[in-house]
């Protein structure tokens, strides 16, 4: 089972057990985790699962289709480089110890 290494807004810093073929968002929401909200259910048209991933994972990551890539600029929290929807990262025995912090606010 990957491990998701979590850092909360405030700087508590969890680990969550994922399922392999679940989003990183369904994770999150299913651990009632702090700071991700997932309201549009993991469609990417609401933002609320916005993620910055540490910059060591950005490359084994699947390219941010357009759609994220347009959510990404309407997200609370400002935009960074390596902001990315929870909800459209898969996780993978790949992302195995994938590191994540989550911004201060998602809406």
């Amino acid at each position: 089972m990957p491990i998701v290494n979590v850092t909360l807004p405030g700087g508590r810093e969890i680990q969550l057990d994922a399922v392999a073929g679940n989003t990183f968002m369904r994770t999150a929401v299913d651990a009632a985790t702090e700071g991700i909200i997932g309201e549009c259910g993991g469609a990417a048209m609401c933002g609320t699962c916005h993620v910055l991933v540490h910059p060591e994972w950005l490359d084994r990551l699947p390219a941010m289709s357009q759609n994220e890539n347009d959510m990404l600029d309407c997200t609370a929290a400002p935009r960074q480089p390596q902001s990315r929807l929870g909800c459209q990262l898969q996780i993978t025995h790949v992302l195995d110890g994938l590191q994540l912090t989550l911004p201060e606010r998602q809406r």
